[in-house]
């Protein structure tokens, strides 16, 4: 295929659908297509391949090859007719919390599980929701023949002959029960948290290695995690981490060398290329800003003017955003909190702000978390919903203490899929895109960084006095 070709990359997350069709030489992104989901943490993945028929419907002329990349940690269990079993466990179904509590101590305690698996199970992980179906639906349980991940499962259902389902060390490395310092899974950790039972696992291919054709003849990549994707996306060079805030937060960047947190706050992931993603996740990110305009009852465009003008520290006003539980600490269970709060600061202006930085300082611990774990830290590549607001731009380089840049807006996630159809379509390295343009960083002064060091000694005190020293 002549680099003129085209190529298509999907992102199909928690929220919707996104499909992108580009020029397999520069990566411009030629057409697009979109389509929404349900907002729920668990789903029919029939309701995924409806969306992707509908987000791709007339933009896939002369596409060569096209690769999927999904949500992490979903559960997707097929019976032996290869029928859907249960619908999906999502990532942030917290129902596994205890699930994950129990499996975190057993089979060595948290040490050996980083060692094994680069991570310690959390409710997120796919071994997680296993152990809580094999506890709480063994009827169910004893009917899943093959368990898959979001991305695999779309894979599978655009192959036309599938015989074998495919994966991708990248999101295999998020399910608990795969090591990716040695690329293998094991079966043993499955067996153990399937309370037995043994499943079939998706192959899990080389970087960019064919899983084969649609019925219409397009070539089909292996395809990967989300954020494995962003990363691709966003052409990570050793130095860059990405904070990106959407539905949640993440902190990774790429990495030689495998990590394992033994404390369960990195996950060890795999990347997309055959290198390694150390990465922490929160549940609360850009629902903390747009749940707070809601409750002040005013648009994003009014609430970031708020947020803007109230002073650093919001005048004591201190927000742990746990609103729906928290991954990153580890507090499934946990409820938002807010400090300080007295007649001389009860304004909306201050309320704002403290969204920002409660949102902002729960990223910096993820931050500082992948730090200790030997990440370069460079710069901070801010991307996702959130990373347009004036405010959290603002606020972001004295909080996490290097600089931030803002790379221009994108479907990176999307792009990083299609960039993956693009190496493999030509086999060799990935083409460079330079999909992120030109960016302008950001560093805070002096007075910034010390108001932000006050910051956020306050909001680690908070969280520790509530939460104990998770």
């Amino acid at each position: 295929m002549s680099a003129g070709g085209l190529v298509a990359g999907v992102d199909s997350s928690t929220q919707s659908t996104k499909v992108v069709v580009c020029h397999a030489g520069t990566g411009e992104v030629l057409r697009r297509g979109r389509a929404e989901h349900p907002d729920t943490t668990e789903v029919d993945p029939q309701v995924w391949w409806d969306a992707l028929r509908t987000a791709s419907e007339g933009i896939l002329d002369g596409v060569a090859e096209i690769s999927v990349a999904g949500q992490q940690h979903g559960m997707v269990t097929l019976d032996e007719h290869d029928r859907v079993v249960r619908d999906a466990l999502l990532w942030n179904d917290t129902r596994s919390a205890a699930a994950a509590t129990e499996l975190a101590t057993e089979l060595g305690g948290p040490g050996a599980w980083a060692e094994s698996v680069g991570s310690v199970p959390v409710a997120s992980f796919t071994v997680s929701k296993l152990r809580w179906m094999a506890a709480h639906e063994p009827h169910l349980a004893d009917r899943v023949r093959r368990v898959l991940l979001p991305h695999d499962w779309l894979t599978w259902r655009l192959l036309d002959s599938p015989e074998t389902a495919v994966t991708d060390r990248g999101d295999a490395s998020g399910t608990g029960y795969f090591s990716p310092a040695t690329g293998f899974y094991r079966a043993d950790v499955l067996s153990h948290a399937f309370d037995g039972r043994r499943p079939e696992l998706p192959a899990v291919l080389e970087p960019a290695a064919p899983a084969g054709r649609t019925s219409d003849g397009i070539l089909v990549a292996p395809g990967t995690g989300d954020n494995m994707a962003a990363a691709l996306g966003l052409e990570l060079e050793v130095g860059d981490v990405v904070v990106s805030l959407g539905t949640s937060g993440t902190v990774f960047g790429v990495s030689d060398t495998p990590s394992a947190d033994s404390s369960g706050t990195v996950a060890g992931f795999a990347d997309a290329t055959g290198r390694f993603l150390p990465l922490t996740a929160t549940l609360n990110a850009a629902r903390v800003l747009t749940a707070t305009a809601e409750l002040l009852d005013v648009d994003m465009a009014e609430f970031d003017r708020l947020a803007g003008a109230a002073a650093t520290g919001a005048q004591g006003l201190t927000l742990l955003p746990y609103l729906d539980g928290e991954r990153t600490p580890n507090l499934p269970d946990a409820t938002g909190t807010l400090f300080g709060l007295r007649r001389t600061n009860m304004t909306g202006a201050n309320l704002a702000r403290a969204a920002v930085e409660g949102m902002l300082c729960g990223l910096a611990t993820g931050l500082d978390a992948v730090r200790a774990q030997g990440l370069s830290t460079r710069r901070v590549l801010l991307i996702g919903g959130a990373a347009q607001s004036v405010a959290v731009r603002a606020a972001a380089p004295a909080v996490f203490g290097v600089e931030v840049a803002v790379p221009e807006p994108a479907e990176y996630v999307a792009q990083g899929a299609a960039r993956q159809a693009a190496w493999a379509l030509a086999g060799g390295e990935p083409p460079g895109w330079r999909a992120r343009g030109t960016v302008r960083g950001s560093v805070a002064g002096d007075s910034e960084l010390r108001a932000a060091e006050e910051l956020r000694a306050r909001y680690e005190h908070h969280r520790h006095a509530l939460h104990g020293t998770q």
